[in-house]
């Protein structure tokens, strides 16, 4: 018998004893005697407990059942209810460690990119550098091939300026035309002159 039972009993019992009383509470007012007032009346005792025992055997059968499976029901619905909160709440717990995890990963690679970025960065930076020096040494190299170039040209071209000068003036100062044997050895000697000058 279920806590419920027991109590139902006992508030039929209850109920039996104040029904069966009454009528000798009410008898020994008339009779006003204390004796009386404690011992029920066994004419309206008796049918009291029968129709105490056919209620009870009667609510037994017919409608405590149905309350005890409602309140099973419930009772299990409170427990899946629970069950159904406490696996949420761990399921949120995992996907809360999940998403911590994820973000931390995230964190990481983000500073691996940038760290490989800023490492590519500089090594593009120190290729460039390297190779716009190479191209301006490479570029002076040649400047300074074609100012020699130049500079060799010119000076040819004023030596030989000077010597036809020179000749010019040598034949004027003689007095007389060289003839082109004599205007080359001229030629030739001054050159050789200038070349030991520049030379020296």
């Amino acid at each position: 018998m279920t806590k419920i039972q027991s109590c139902l009993v006992r508030a039929a019992a209850g109920s039996a004893v104040l029904t069966a009383a009454l009528p000798a509470v009410a008898h020994a007012e008339e009779q006003n005697t204390g004796l009386t007032l404690l011992l029920p009346n066994m004419a309206e005792f008796i049918p009291a407990c029968i129709a105490f025992i056919i209620i009870y055997l009667i609510m037994s059968k017919l409608a405590w059942p149905s309350v005890l499976k409602m309140m099973e029901d419930r009772e299990n619905k409170i427990a899946g209810d629970l069950k159904a909160a406490e696996e949420a709440r761990t399921k949120a717990e995992t996907e809360a460690k999940n998403v911590d995890l994820a973000i931390d990963e995230a964190q990481r690679q983000a500073a691996d990119i940038i760290a490989q970025a800023k490492r590519k960065a500089q090594e593009e930076r120190v290729a460039i550098l390297a190779a716009a020096q190479k191209d301006a040494a490479a570029t002076i190299a040649r400047g300074k091939d074609v100012v020699e170039t130049e500079r060799k040209r010119a000076m040819e071209d004023l030596s030989r300026s000077v010597v036809d000068l020179s000749v010019e003036i040598a034949g004027k100062i003689i007095g007389n035309d060289l003839s082109d044997d004599e205007h080359c050895a001229l030629a030739a000697k001054y050159l050789q002159e200038v070349g030991d000058s520049d030379a020296s």
